[in-house]
């Protein structure tokens, strides 16, 4: 039997297994996956955004340790949704940094910590802040007083920096999704009209095709930007809008290619209508391809993306992104604190390089000839 025998995925698996730079690459994309989905999971910071501040400890080195008092507020609740898990929660109590404190019989006293190595004067707090939410007083010691550690330190705001950039993750994996959804909707739509049909319709797609083609990439993203608002969604549309039209250009070149083959003439003969020739009898045969150039795409994307970001048009804060991230802290790559605006610029590097390569496996492995 042909050891080659089975279907596309099959054949691309198992040929995969013996690619290690392949392996490596797909482990990459499937980690960001995984953050993605359980970000929240992860994160130590487990508010929405990771968007708790605390400017006493701004700029906090790597692997910070510090005594924090958590005081509930009045939408303060124990308990967490199945939203809060994959979201994030809604923050509903204060952190506050100190250096010491001291539980009497019906009030708390602490000692905040200011940053730099000074304290403020003492504060007292009556109990109830904790006992009016059915709070044991026992129990404020054990779970609302803790050495709370900052894994990467913190950044500007005094927010916990490996959990912006872990959320962070979901930003530019998704923009890589769902541009290269749009793009691939836009592209073979408008690609397999020209191919199939060809004569006018092929002629006025070529050139609509041809003008978005001439237009730099990023500033058509700006336009469209612009023109549809900033935010979250607006700027995945707008990358994805951008990123068709070498999808239709290859889709164009294959339907033209087989819209000649004998199978495709022996469907007309049997009554078949275009329909069902252009999405089931040729479709099925350019998928390689078009899974080839998604793959580039999504690297595109996330770069795309990540400029926006530095540029403040794309993703707006709170909502953490390696882009904004890095505009926020790349002065510090000649000050203090490098890691701040590395440790993202690496993270896109390294994902981005991640689909890249993976892409060229995917060419390889789907290449009939190998």
């Amino acid at each position: 039997m042909d050891q080659n025998s089975g279907s596309l995925s099959q054949i691309v698996f198992k040929k995969l297994r013996k690619s290690p730079i392949g392996l490596i690459s797909f482990s990459i994309i499937l980690l960001a996956a995984l953050v993605t989905i359980f970000a929240y999971f992860i994160a130590t910071d487990k508010t929405a955004n990771a968007n708790r501040q605390d400017l006493a400890i701004a700029y906090a080195p790597i692997g910070h340790k510090q005594l924090t008092l958590e005081i509930p507020l009045p939408n303060y609740t124990a308990t967490k949704s199945v939203n809060d898990y994959f979201f994030g929660k809604e923050i509903d109590s204060e952190h506050i940094s100190i250096s010491s404190y001291k539980i009497n019989s019906n009030t708390l006293q602490y000692i905040p910590y200011l940053g730099n190595g000074l304290n403020g004067e003492t504060i007292t707090l009556p109990l109830s802040h904790w006992t009016d939410y059915s709070l044991e007083i026992k129990d404020i010691e054990s779970k609302f007083i803790f050495n709370k550690t900052y894994l990467l330190g913190t950044d500007s705001y005094g927010r916990d920096f490996y959990s912006r950039l872990v959320i962070g993750t979901r930003i530019s994996f998704l923009i890589g999704f769902i541009a290269v959804f749009i793009s691939i909707f836009v592209g073979i739509t408008l690609g397999a009209l020209a191919g199939y049909y060809k004569g006018n319709i092929d002629n006025i797609i070529m050139w609509f095709i041809n003008v978005i083609w001439s237009i730099p990439t990023l500033l058509l993203v700006i336009a469209i930007t612009l023109a549809i608002g900033k935010g979250f969604w607006q700027i995945f549309i707008a990358v994805g809008l951008t990123m068709w039209v070498e999808v239709a250009r290859v889709v164009r070149g294959q339907f033209l290619s087989y819209r000649e083959k004998e199978f495709v003439e022996a469907a007309r003969a049997l009554g078949f209508n275009d329909y069902n020739i252009i999405f089931k009898q040729i479709m099925p045969n350019i998928i390689a391809p078009v899974i080839v150039i998604s793959a580039a795409n999504f690297a595109s994307a996330i770069l795309v993306e990540s400029g926006l970001s530095f540029l403040g048009i794309g993703a707006q804060p709170p909502t953490p992104s390696w882009g904004n991230i890095i505009k926020e802290h790349y002065a510090h790559i000649i000050l203090d604190k490098q890691h701040l605006a590395i440790l993202p610029g690496l993270a896109i590097m390294i994902l981005v390089l991640g689909f890249n390569i993976f892409g060229n496996t995917l060419r390889d492995l789907m290449d009939i000839k190998n």
